[in-house]
C-alpha cells in the first residue's frame, strides 16, 4: 500500500484524467467561434455521408437502373404500337385504293382498263414489300389478317386481268419451227393436235410456244404428262405464270415471275427463279418444289417436299406430308434475277411455316417437317 498522496497511473486515475481531458475539450468547443464550429460541424457530416455502408449505395444505384430499364421498356412498347398503328392504317388505306381502281374496271372498255390494271399491280406490289417490312413489329395475328387480306386482294387482280385483258386466241404462226419440222402433207392436222398437247397454250394463258410473244399478261405449261419443259426470262419476266394439270413433268422457270400458280400438279418436279410476290400452291402430290419469293400459301397438298426462299413467312392450310429445306439451286443469270424481283437475299425465312389447321401453342405441327440435311438435294440439272 503507498503512503497517503502519492500514487501511480492506474485505471481509475487514467479515466480520471480522459474525462478532464474530454471535458476540456468539449469547453473549447463550446467557446469556439460559431462560424468555426458550424464548418467543422459540416465537415464531420460530409464525412459520416462518405462513410455510408457500399451495400446502401449499390441499393440506391440498382434502383436508378431499374427505374430506366422501366423507363426504356414503356418507350419501346409506346413504339411498336405506334408502329402497329401506322402499318394498319396505312395497309387498308392502301388496300381500299387498290379495290377502288379494280372496281373502276368493271364496265371499263380495254383502253381504260390497261392502265388501271397496271396501276393496281404495282400498287399490289408495293403493299406486299411493305408487309414484309413491318413483319418483325406485328403480332401473329395482325401479320396473318394482312396476308390473307393480301391474298384476296391478289386474287381479285388476277381475276380482273382475266376477264379484262382476254387472251390472245391461238395462232399457227407461232409454230413455224415446230411445223418446219414435220412433213408437208400432214402438216395441218399434227398442228391441231400439237397445239393443245404442247402445253395448253390457250386454256393457260402461255404467251408463247417459239419464242413470239402473245399480249395476254399470264403465261405457263398446263395438260402435260411425262414432259421436260423451260421458259427463259424474256418469257415469264414480271409475269403471272400458272402451271395447272401437270404429271410427272420437269419444268423450269428461268427469270423472274411476278407471281406463280400451281394447280393440280402430281409427280412434279418443277424449279423457278425467283418470284417478286406470292407462289399459290393448291392440289400439289408427290412433287418437288423449288423456288425464292415473298409469300408462300399453299392448300391441300400432300407428300411434297418445297426447297424454299421466303422473305415472309411460308402458310399452309389443309396439307399433310409437306416438308421444306433452304432453296438449292442455281443458274446463269441467278443474281440479277433476285436483283430484278426485289427479294433480300439475306432474309430467309425457309423454315417459318404457319399452319392455318394447327392452332396449338407451343406445340409443332405434325402437317409439316424440316429435310434432314444429308437428304436434301444440292444438284438438280445433269
Amino acid at each position: 500500500m503507498l503512503p497517503r498522496g502519492q500514487f501511480i497511473f492506474g485505471s481509475i486515475p487514467t479515466k480520471k484524467k480522459v474525462c478532464c481531458f474530454n471535458f476540456r475539450i468539449d469547453r473549447q468547443i463550446i467557446n469556439m467561434d460559431p462560424a468555426v464550429a458550424v464548418q467543422e460541424a459540416g465537415q464531420e457530416g460530409d464525412s459520416g455521408s462518405a462513410r455510408l455502408p457500399e451495400r446502401l449505395q449499390r441499393r440506391q444505384q440498382a434502383r436508378i437502373e431499374e427505374a430506366e430499364r422501366r423507363k426504356e421498356a414503356k418507350e419501346s412498347q409506346a413504339v411498336a404500337e405506334e408502329k402497329g398503328e401506322y402499318f394498319l392504317s396505312t395497309f387498308t388505306a392502301e388496300r381500299a385504293s387498290v379495290e377502288e381502281l379494280l372496281s373502276g374496271c368493271s364496265g371499263a372498255d380495254r383502253a381504260e382498263r390497261t392502265p388501271l390494271l397496271e396501276e393496281a399491280a404495282a400498287k399490289t406490289l408495293q403493299l406486299q414489300k411493305f408487309l414484309n417490312d413491318s413483319v418483325m413489329f406485328l403480332t401473329q395475328y395482325e401479320l396473318r389478317q394482312a396476308q390473307a387480306a393480301l391474298l384476296k386482294l391478289q386474287t381479285s387482280l388476277t381475276e380482273a386481268r382475266e376477264e379484262g385483258l382476254p387472251k390472245k386466241k391461238f395462232t399457227f404462226k407461232a409454230r413455224s419451227k415446230a411445223a418446219d419440222k414435220a412433213s408437208a402433207p400432214s402438216s395441218d392436222a399434227p398442228a391441231d393436235s400439237d397445239s393443245t398437247k404442247v402445253d395448253g397454250a390457250a386454256d393457260s394463258g402461255r404467251t408463247e410456244v417459239d419464242g413470239a410473244p402473245q399480249a395476254s399478261e399470264q403465261c405457263g405449261f398446263s395438260n402435260m404428262d411425262n414432259e421436260t419443259v423451260t421458259k427463259t426470262a424474256e418469257e415469264i419476266q414480271k409475269r403471272d405464270v400458272l402451271l395447272t394439270h401437270l404429271t410427272n413433268c420437269k419444268v423450269r422457270l428461268l427469270g423472274s415471275p411476278s407471281t406463280l400458280h400451281l394447280k393440280h400438279i402430281d409427280g412434279c418436279e418443277i424449279l423457278c427463279g425467283p418470284v417478286s410476290s406470292s407462289v399459290f400452291v393448291d392440289r400439289c402430290t408427290n412433287s418437288t418444289l423449288v423456288f425464292p419469293c415473298q409469300q408462300l400459301r399453299t392448300h391441300n397438298t400432300t407428300d411434297t417436299q418445297v426447297y424454299l426462299h421466303v422473305t415472309s413467312r411460308a402458310i399452309i392450310e389443309d396439307c399433310h406430308g409437306v416438308s421444306f429445306a433452304p432453296f438449292s439451286w442455281s443458274y446463269p443469270g441467278l443474281d440479277e434475277d433476285f436483283a430484278a424481283s426485289g427479294l433480300d437475299r439475306s432474309r430467309n425465312n425457309w423454315s417459318q411455316v404457319d399452319d392455318f389447321n394447327w392452332l396449338a401453342a407451343g406445340t409443332p405441327s405434325p402437317n409439316w417437317t424440316v429435310i434432314p440435311e444429308a437428304d436434301r438435294r444440292t444438284t438438280w440439272d445433269p
